[in-house]
């Protein structure tokens, strides 16, 4: 395969479309359009799969998600800022959307793509034991967030639910918790 032209097409801060041209293994030439973060960062942003010390609980957010047009379960998650590490920006997205705060970080992901053939953005996944009462109050006006606790029984429960919408590594964490009570 042999990239030989990317023409971004829209303007925007944090994504834009991008149409690469390329010539395929049979030296077709062929266009992607793709959505991009543009960013020279690795990891573009961050993931946080909080469990809850007190609660014995795996928090995760119902979120309200404009390309579904209605709610998502998913887990906190937010950009990377500049000169912010990944568990900078962790404790961060995980205070303003929960209220919650991290006081161990479990593991780390390297930088990985979840859906490699619309977007360029990699994310990690921060695995972290958190504390404290969970409240939205820090939301922004464009985030519409409840915030949940689920033990492996009720985790299984939202997994068998046909009317619930999950972000792809919301639900394979939800499927291990479920079936081992362990999230990592």
């Amino acid at each position: 395969m042999d990239i030989y032209k990317k023409e971004k097409i829209t303007d925007y801060t944090h994504l834009n479309l991008i149409r690469a041209r390329y010539r395929d293994r049979s030296g077709t030439d062929k266009s992607w359009l793709y959505a991009s973060r543009q960013s020279t960062a690795r990891p573009d942003a961050v993931v946080v799969v909080p469990f809850h010390q007190q609660e014995n609980k795996l928090v995760v957010i119902k979120e309200f998600r404009v390309p579904l047009g209605g709610f998502q379960y998913g887990f906190p998650a937010g950009l990377v800022d500049p000169g912010e590490s990944v568990v900078q920006a962790g404790r961060r997205e995980l205070y303003e959307e929960t209220g919650l705060t991290v006081v161990n970080v479990i593991k780390q992901s390297p930088a990985v793509f979840s859906s490699s053939g619309l977007t360029d953005e990699s994310i990690s996944l921060l695995y972290v034991a958190c504390e404290g009462s969970a409240n939205t109050e820090y939301n922004e006006a464009s985030e519409l967030i409840e915030v949940k606790m689920l033990s492996p029984d009720q985790a299984a429960d939202c997994l068998c639910q046909d009317n619930i919408l999950f972000d792809v590594k919301t639900w394979i964490v939800l499927d291990r918790f479920a079936a081992t009570g362990k999230m990592v």
